[in-house]
Order: structure tokens, then C-alpha cells, then sequence
């Protein structure tokens, strides 16, 4: 079955870094767009970024354009989502997303704290 297995979150101090890793199995991992989406606390859950199954077109939210970095490994099953330049709005949970025969697969998360 679909497996999705988010890693890497934590906390940061504003302005660094951290670099999640969505592990996927249960599918053929390369035929398939991926998606991070993000939930912070009181919010709806939102779309984060896109990534084509190829990893040669990434697609992202307004405000996460020029800080947020999707990428994938297809040898190992892997995305990324490299975050830059945090913020403390960008705290919330952060989860990796399939959408394959029009049903949605989520990971159970990663949470990203952005505090001083």
C-alpha cells in the first residue's frame, strides 16, 4: 500500500534553514507528480509547492517563491522540500501529498517550529 513518510522537521531560529524528506512506497514512485502542503495551527491546509513526476517543472505558493526549493530523487523514492529564509509565519506541519486514481495520500507530517 501507499506509504508516505515524512523526516527532517525541527526547530529554527528565523532566518535559517531545515530540508524535509518525504520517503514514498507502495508505488511507482517516478510516474507520479508529488506535493508538500503545510498546516499551521487554525488554518486551513495549503499547497506548498508541486513537483512534476520527471523533477524538470516545480510550481509554488506566492509566498513560499524564491525561499522554498521542491526537488525529488527518483532512484531513492525521495522529495525534498529545501526551506530557506524562515519565517515564523511558515511554522505548522508540513506533509507530503500523492493524488493518484483522483484519491489523496498523506504522510503524517513533519513539524516545523520558526521561533527565536
Amino acid at each position: 500500500q501507499v506509504q508516505l513518510v515524512e523526516s527532517g522537521g525541527g526547530l529554527v531560529q528565523p532566518g535559517g534553514s531545515l530540508r524535509l524528506s518525504c520517503a514514498a512506497s507502495g508505488f511507482t514512485f517516478s510516474s507520479y507528480a508529488m506535493n508538500w502542503y503545510r498546516q499551521a495551527p487554525g488554518k486551513e491546509r495549503e499547497l506548498v509547492a508541486t513537483i512534476s513526476s520527471a523533477g524538470n517543472s516545480a510550481k509554488y505558493a506566492d509566498s513560499m517563491k524564491g525561499r522554498f526549493t521542491i526537488s525529488r530523487d527518483n532512484a531513492k523514492n525521495t522529495v525534498y522540500l529545501q526551506m530557506n529564509s524562515l519565517k515564523s509565519e511558515d511554522t505548522a506541519v508540513y506533509y507530503c501529498n500523492l493524488i493518484r486514481y483522483g484519491l489523496n495520500y498523506w504522510g503524517k507530517g513533519a513539524l516545523v517550529t520558526v521561533s527565536s
